[in-house]
């Protein structure tokens, strides 16, 4: 009986190490999602002229990428998807690009009280571009040309997101 429970252990020990740390596939609606335990870089279309950037989020407050890099003038295709189930009034998500210099805390304060307007301050001279608000199962695109060089942040204005939601958009 020893034998038996040791082998089990062993058999249950070797299925959590060879299923940990690799990716999964998530099917959803039509869409195969795969999950990482890793940041990933954006997912960005070669088209010289073109960026096409896949984001998602998730009901953990995890975007899938820290880290975005375009080029300088280049059009911009952007699209977020919320993996999670919740509704956008529980765990909305949006990504929001801000301008060089910003203080992304200061202006996630300010956009927390901003319900009515999506948690996008009214009137802002500091965001480049968002996305509009979305929930679970939700998908929302915007385009935009990228701005000048520099290192840009980005985040989920959602109050209390901003902490675990944000990265960096970098403009070569």
């Amino acid at each position: 009986m020893k034998i038996i429970r040791t082998q089990l252990l062993y058999l249950l020990l070797a299925t959590l190490i060879f299923n940990c740390g690799g990716k999964k596939e998530e099917k959803k609606e039509g869409f195969t999602y795969e999950k990482s335990n890793e940041p990933e870089k954006a997912d960005v279309d070669e088209d010289v002229n073109v960026a096409n950037i896949v984001i998602t989020g998730n009901d953990l407050m995890q975007f899938n990428i820290k880290e975005i890099k375009v080029k300088a003038g280049q059009n911009v295709k952007l699209t977020l998807r919320h993996i999670g189930k919740l509704d956008v009034n529980v765990m909305g998500h949006n990504v929001v690009i801000l301008k060089q210099g910003v203080n992304l805390t200061e202006f996630a304060a300010k956009a927390a009280v901003e319900r009515d307007n999506k948690y996008i301050p009214k009137a802002t001279q500091d965001v480049i571009a968002h996305t509009d608000l979305i929930g679970g199962g939700q998908v929302t695109s915007i385009e935009f040309d990228a701005p000048e060089p520099g290192v840009y942040d980005f985040l989920c204005s959602f109050p209390g997101h901003s902490g675990l939601m944000k990265g960096k958009f970098i403009v070569e």
